[in-house]
C-alpha cells in the first residue's frame, strides 16, 4: 500500500469511532514490529519520528525504511514528524514525502508559534498534507522536550483562535 495521510484515516476514525496507534520507530526492527501488530488488528497506524531521531539517521533514511514496510502492509501507513522543532525541518520533512507533519511550536510565544504554524500549513496545505501544532505545555517528556508537569491548560478560546489563524488540522493541548 502506498503511504497514506493522517487526514484520511483520522476522519474514518473519526466516523468510526475508533482510535488509531501513533508509535515512534527508531530502526528497521520497530517499524517492522509496528506494522506487523497493525496488520494483526486490521488497524491503520502512524508512524512517527522526532528531531533527535531523525538526527541520528536524517529524514530520507526513516522514510524510506517506512515506505517499503508500507508498500507491503495489507493495512494503511502514514509517516508523521512528531514534534518538528523548526519550519526548517519540517520543510525537509515535506520534500522527503513525509504524509503528516507536526510543527512544535509550543515553546515560543503565542504569535510565533501562530507564525510558525501557519507557515508550515501554507506549505502543506496544497499538498494535501496535514500539518499538526501544538499550544499550550503538554505534560511530560518528548525527545529532549520536557512539557513540564501539565499544569498550565490550554484555554480554550486561544485554542479556537489559534486554529482559526493558522488552518491546523490537528492540535495538540493541555486539559484538565
Amino acid at each position: 500500500m502506498e503511504l497514506t495521510t493522517t487526514k484520511k484515516i483520522l476522519k474514518e476514525a473519526q466516523e468510526g469511532h475508533y482510535a488509531i496507534g501513533a508509535f515512534n520507530v527508531e530502526n528497521m526492527e520497530m517499524v517492522m514490529a509496528v506494522i506487523s501488530a497493525a496488520e494483526e488488528m486490521n488497524a491503520p497506524v502512524i508512524m512517527q519520528t522526532t528531531p533527535s531521531t531523525v538526527k541520528y539517521a536524517g529524514l530520507d533514511y526513516f522514510l524510506a525504511n517506512v515506505r517499503v514496510a508500507a508498500s507491503k502492509a495489507k493495512v494503511p501507513v502514514v509517516m508523521h514528524l512528531d514534534h518538528g522543532s523548526s519550519f526548517e525541518l519540517a520543510s525537509q520533512a515535506y520534500r522527503s514525502g513525509y504524509t503528516s507533519i507536526m510543527i512544535d511550536g509550543s515553546h515560543s510565544d503565542f504569535e510565533s508559534n501562530i507564525e510558525i504554524s501557519k507557515s508550515v500549513v501554507d506549505m502543506c496545505k496544497p499538498s494535501g498534507i496535514a500539518v499538526e501544532a501544538e499550544l499550550g505545555k503538554v505534560g511530560g517528556k518528548e525527545d529532549d522536550l520536557d512539557g513540564g508537569d501539565g499544569d498550565a491548560y490550554t484555554d480554550p478560546l486561544q485554542a479556537k483562535e489559534f486554529v482559526e489563524r493558522t488552518g491546523v488540522d490537528s492540535l495538540a493541548v493541555a486539559i484538565g
